[in-house]
């Protein structure tokens, strides 16, 4: 008997930015589902960002999320915002997931915990690689490039598709 796998990659796509609250907000989606996130979930994870967003203090004001439709009921919405021009702040939300405090196993009722979480495993790898982005297109040039930086996301796969 084979023994059975404990550990899968899950699948990561990229939509395009969008603006919340006066800040450019760039998306990562994570789940298992081909499919992907369902909009009514997508729909209600937005919904609670601008909660989730510091204050303006002069830095660009440019955001990364990771929306994680989890493989039983729970989602999280993971808020990383760069703050302090080379500090990145985070806030998340959760729906569905009792143990994290959540009322029920609605995956649309969000709850922002007081966690010290920053993510998951399947949530950690656009960090390394908006951090390189942020020094590439923000902190290294002579012009900031806050279009550039827009524009730079990890391409769609697997969250474990990171050379």
């Amino acid at each position: 008997m084979a023994p059975q796998k404990r550990f899968s990659e899950k699948l990561l796509t990229a939509p395009p930015p969008i603006e919340v609250a006066g800040r450019h907000i760039k998306r990562y989606h994570v789940t298992t589902d081909p499919a992907g996130i369902a909009p009514d979930v997508q729909d209600a994870a937005y919904a609670i960002l601008p909660k989730l967003l510091p204050d303006p203090d002069g830095t660009p004001p440019a955001t990364f999320v990771v929306l994680h439709r989890g493989g039983d009921d729970g989602t999280y919405l993971n808020a990383y915002s760069w703050v302090w021009d080379n500090v990145l702040h985070f806030k998340g939300a959760a729906a569905g997931q009792p143990v994290l405090g959540c009322p029920d196993r609605d995956p649309t009722h969000f709850i922002t915990p007081e966690l010290p979480w920053i993510g998951c495993v399947w949530e950690l790898p656009p960090i390394l690689h908006e951090r390189d982005a942020w020094v590439r297109h923000l902190l290294a040039p002579e012009v900031p490039d806050l279009d550039a930086y827009l524009a730079d996301s990890l391409p769609a796969g697997t969250t474990g598709d990171r050379s």
